[in-house]
């Protein structure tokens, strides 16, 4: 098998309609558009949401709300899931990544939560820590790092 002797499978490809050639296609002279008027022109049509000049939807409803887009999003992790580390290892993003407790998609980095008990001396490293947390990590004998 050669890269030229390669198709696409059965079925796969469409050819588009080639209207407006003529009458022999069957869609020919006004290509489909009926005569006259706004649909039959050239970019003819209203816009997206128009309404005939009724006040639009979009416009009738109140808007509410602000969405700031400057804000971090951090990827929180509950200390109680750190124990699946072993005692005394060191415990940074791309850790937690590989282990499968953080996906890829951490824009704003790391936070760690104090919800649940950690019984092990860690060594975290992580964008931000909560307060609880900082403190369990810390009792249990472990560090913690902000990156």
């Amino acid at each position: 098998m050669n890269l030229s002797q390669l198709k696409p499978s059965e079925g796969s490809k469409k050819k588009r309609k080639r209207i407006g050639r003529g009458p022999g296609s069957g869609h020919g002279k006004t290509s489909c558009k009926g005569n006259k008027g706004q649909n039959s022109r050239s970019g003819g049509g209203v816009r997206r949401g128009f309404e005939g000049g009724q006040m639009p939807l979009q416009r009738r409803l109140p808007k509410r709300g602000f969405h700031n887009n400057f804000k971090t999003e951090f990827t929180v992790i509950n200390i109680s899931s750190l124990n699946k580390f072993e005692e005394g290892s060191v415990i940074t993003p791309a850790e937690l990544i590989k282990c499968g407790l953080v996906t890829k998609s951490m824009d704003g980095g790391v936070k760690i939560l104090g919800n649940g008990d950690i019984d092990r001396k860690l060594t975290v490293k992580a964008n931000k820590f909560s307060k609880s947390a900082a403190e369990k990590i810390r009792s249990a004998g472990g560090e913690i790092e902000v990156i």
